[in-house]
């Protein structure tokens, strides 16, 4: 009896040390101050500012005065940028240099810190006076799509100082930017932006993307790709943000909207701070519970030829991809729900879906959808 009682402890420690080994939570990056948040949130990068230089395995600096596509008046240089006392500063200064009249710095975690997917929090307390554009945002690392805006841009926080307690948040796309004058973009009054700090937050998922401010959405706070109302064009057209996006911290002078009322130069010199700047990913290994949903109804899309949708399959932590099959053949597989069929040959197929989540589980395939290619 002592036997089998001795064996059975033996095995329940096997299994529960196997159980123990494949459940283990994913370990924050170095250095988190909070390495967790609830939801599945694992730190995977973090900069809290502790040094007395800028971290330049995190940073870059980039440099120039070519007015940035905005008719900025500005030189960035790195000089503007200082780290003391837990704080990153960037300050704006009315002084000449490089054929320019004022001066501040821009920074950038390109190739440094890149990610597909995630949640941001910027604790930042903004500059203030007329003619500062402050601004916490993304751009593509690559850009799949195409130059701007075709591969997206993010503004997680814009600031214009003569609206001074007032943030602006915003992304662009080849079908929504602010040169159509079709950009979807969200605004929302903060008290003593510039004398406090504010948690700037973007929360990331496919097809996704939501923007808060102190735990409170800014206006309607979301971003999303909805096929029905973009019937007209490819998915990356209206959303390309299924790509990997860096961060950017800057500080301009004038421009197209921070010059708008002009600039007024008895302000200079002023600072945007920033407390810190953390950065975590879904641990969608130790989280994730479910299969996706079966995707449903597949339609052809009514003003783009050789194109089908679905509504987006549900999943506990969200969709990674779709597979798409022809004639129960793989074909290929697209990041969000829906997809061109060019490649096909002239002719009648069958065409059936399915959803796949970040830890490779796969929903029912869709009802099949007969699909003609002309």
């Amino acid at each position: 009896m002592k036997k089998l009682t001795a064996i059975f402890i033996f095995t329940l420690l096997l299994v529960l040390t196997a159980c123990t080994e494949e459940g283990q939570k994913k370990d924050p990056n170095p250095g988190a101050v909070v390495p967790y948040l609830d939801g599945g949130w694992v730190s995977v990068w973090n900069d809290e500012f502790d040094g007395d230089e800028l971290d330049q395995t995190k940073w870059n600096y980039e440099l120039g005065g070519n007015g940035w596509g905005n008719q900025e008046l500005q030189f960035y240089k790195p000089q503007n940028t200082t780290v003391s006392d837990g704080l990153l500063t960037i300050t704006a200064k009315k002084e000449s240099f490089q054929g320019r009249e004022y001066t501040s710095s821009r920074l950038t975690t390109k190739y440094k810190g890149d990610w597909l997917y995630g949640r941001v929090q910027v604790r930042a307390k903004m500059p203030t006076g007329r003619g500062t554009w402050s601004a916490i945002w993304m751009m593509p690392t690559e850009s799949k799509y195409g130059g701007w805006p075709h591969s997206g841009e993010i503004d997680i926080m814009e600031h214009v100082g003569y609206e001074n307690n007032r943030i602006h948040t915003n992304t662009h796309t080849t079908k929504y930017n602010h040169n159509l004058g079709t950009n979807i973009g969200y605004s929302k009054t903060v008290p003593n932006v510039s004398d406090e700090f504010h948690i700037y937050e973007m929360i990331w998922e496919p097809g996704s993307i939501r923007i808060y401010v102190d735990g409170e959405p800014v206006g309607l706070g979301v971003f999303a790709y909805n096929p029905l109302s973009n019937q007209d064009v490819e998915y990356w057209k209206a959303f390309p943000f299924d790509q990997y996006f860096f961060l950017i911290l800057n500080v301009a002078v004038g421009g197209t909207w921070g010059g708008s009322q002009g600039v007024v130069d008895s302000i200079f010199p002023t600072s945007m701070q920033v407390d810190y700047v953390r950065v975590y990913q879904k641990d969608y290994l130790y989280y994730d519970g479910f299969e996706p949903t079966k995707v449903g109804t597949i339609a052809k899309t009514t003003q783009l030829a050789n194109s089908i949708w679905w509504p987006k399959a549900e999943d506990d932590h969200g969709v990674e991809y779709y597979e798409v099959y022809v004639n129960g053949e793989f074909y290929k597989k697209t990041n969000l729900n829906q997809i061109m069929l060019t490649t096909l040959s002239a002719g009648t197929y069958e065409i059936t879906v399915r959803a796949v989540d970040f830890v490779g589980k796969t929903g029912e395939f869709s009802e099949p959808f007969t699909f003609t290619k002309t």
